[in-house]
């Protein structure tokens, strides 16, 4: 797979040839590169790093570490750690940056390294294409005397835990006597020390799935319906409340009822709005591709919705902008800005839990009381980027009576229903994201613009 060079970082299949894949040179480039931009703003900076429970992770992070070493750098080593831990780590040491080592969803052969500021939120676009033009010749490597020190810092995730236990919101005492009983798969990462680590102090009882901290996916790690079956199923078997799955960094989250029906990935974000907004009056926000069943929920509670360009960069900026109380996106992350400002599957976990422990009903009976949408996804190839822009034109011209929005790509809302159409930041493709109440009419909506489109290519030969 070609090596992804982005605003956000950089991310890749591990090995190969240098520039293609992600090899040592591509990490010290980005690694130098980053430290050096860092270090036009604070002379002596130091930088938090800590990685998922991939088997790359420990070869990436000493290449890291040794990197930001040769540049004056002083490291501060979180070791196996969640990317929102090591969010609020930056903070908690006063540190003027950091990096996780974490390819996310994607499988057990890619990683990535993401990049923060001082306040432990992802770095913005402009810093991100500062990144992109930093040239060799601008590297300045740190002689023997100015070397970068190194510090091991332990508590990242039991400081991130007892920061979500002081939340107002997060009643413990509610969901221990609930005894709830519970499934989670973990899939062999980090989230084996740190979603144990939590429900213990929750007083849930709990049986892990793929606790191994091993770092071998035992199956695909995004957090999607069809990769939940054996959840799903043991949940039923154990007799269990609900089934929680983290990604490999922690900072998706999804759940499965008690009947062994997945919550849904899109209303995790939903059931943690709904409780946030029914005890803090405020503003919600998510990416334009998100369930409207936020603005539904956010709506009825007395708020207001705005939705954001897909990118959690993007979800953060549009919160501080509309001064939101919760916000998040569709897959799965939920970002509770009393907190931090990132994605936390952690804290998404405990405001659930007493939700769902405050409503005294069964999973399902809670996600029974949300308005019922499905999303369609889908994907169409272009000849190139020229093409990207004459096919959403046309698109314009041929739907300008619906309400349009092209902050990040385009989408059309259609009496209740909506597309979003945006070009794939990886591949020469547009995605097709399209939602309705009912499946068929979302699949419809999903294959009529397709149908556009190609109707439009013919016309551009």
């Amino acid at each position: 797979m070609p090596l992804i060079k982005s605003i956000s970082g950089i991310r890749g299949t591990i090995g190969g040839t240098p520039g293609i894949n992600l090899t040592p040179p591509d990490i010290i480039a980005f690694t130098s590169g980053y430290a050096a931009l860092l270090k036009t703003r604070f002379p002596s900076p130091k930088i938090v790093i800590g990685r998922d429970g991939r088997i790359s992770g420990p070869l990436v992070q000493s290449l890291v570490a040794s990197t930001l070493q040769a540049m004056g750098v002083h490291v501060l080593d979180a070791g196996l750690t969640t990317t929102p831990s090591l969010e609020m780590a930056v903070t908690a040491h006063h540190a003027q940056g950091g990096i996780m080592i974490t390819a996310s969803h994607n499988s057990m052969a890619w990683n990535a390294l993401k990049f923060m500021n001082e306040k432990g939120e992802f770095i913005d676009a402009e810093t991100g294409q500062a990144l992109l033009q930093v040239s060799p010749e601008q590297i300045l490597y740190s002689p023997a005397d100015k070397l970068g020190g190194c510090t091991v810092v332990k508590n990242s995730i039991s400081h991130h835990i007892k920061s979500i236990l002081k939340l107002k919101l997060v009643d413990a005492e509610l969901v221990k006597n609930r005894k709830f009983k519970i499934v989670v798969d973990v899939i062999n990462s980090t989230g084996s020390i740190a979603v144990p680590a939590l429900l213990e102090k929750l007083g849930c009882e709990f049986e892990l799935l793929n606790g191994e901290m091993n770092g071998v996916f035992a199956h695909d790690p995004e957090p999607l319906p069809e990769h939940l079956s054996e959840l799903s199923n043991l949940v039923v078997k154990n007799k269990a409340d609900l089934g929680i799955v983290v990604d490999p960094d922690v900072d998706r989250l999804a759940f499965v009822c008690e009947n062994g029906e997945p919550f849904g990935e899109e209303y995790t974000l939903v059931a943690v709005a709904d409780y946030v907004t029914g005890k803090e009056k405020g503003n919600t926000v998510s990416n334009l591709s998100s369930t409207q069943a936020l603005r539904d929920i956010t709506l009825k509670n007395g708020g207001q919705y705005s939705a954001s360009a897909v990118g959690e960069v993007n979800v953060v900026a549009r919160m501080k902008e509309t001064k939101a109380v919760i916000g998040g996106e569709g897959n799965g992350g939920v970002i509770y800005p009393k907190l931090h400002y990132g994605r936390d599957a952690l804290a998404g976990i405990a405001l659930f839990l007493t939700h769902l422990a405050e409503s005294g009903l069964p999973a399902s009976l809670l996600r029974a009381r949300y308005p019922n949408y499905e999303i369609s996804k889908n994907k169409i190839e272009l000849a190139g980027k020229s093409q990207m822009d004459l096919i959403f034109s046309r698109l314009k011209e041929q739907y300008q009576k619906n309400k349009l929005n092209s902050e990040d790509g385009l989408r059309i809302d259609l009496d209740g229903e909506w597309v979003h159409l945006r070009q794939s930041n990886t591949e020469p493709i547009i995605r097709i994201y399209a939602e309705s109440s009912s499946k068929v009419v979302a699949d419809h909506l999903a294959h009529k613009l397709i149908r556009d489109i190609r109707e439009i290519q013919k016309e551009l030969k």
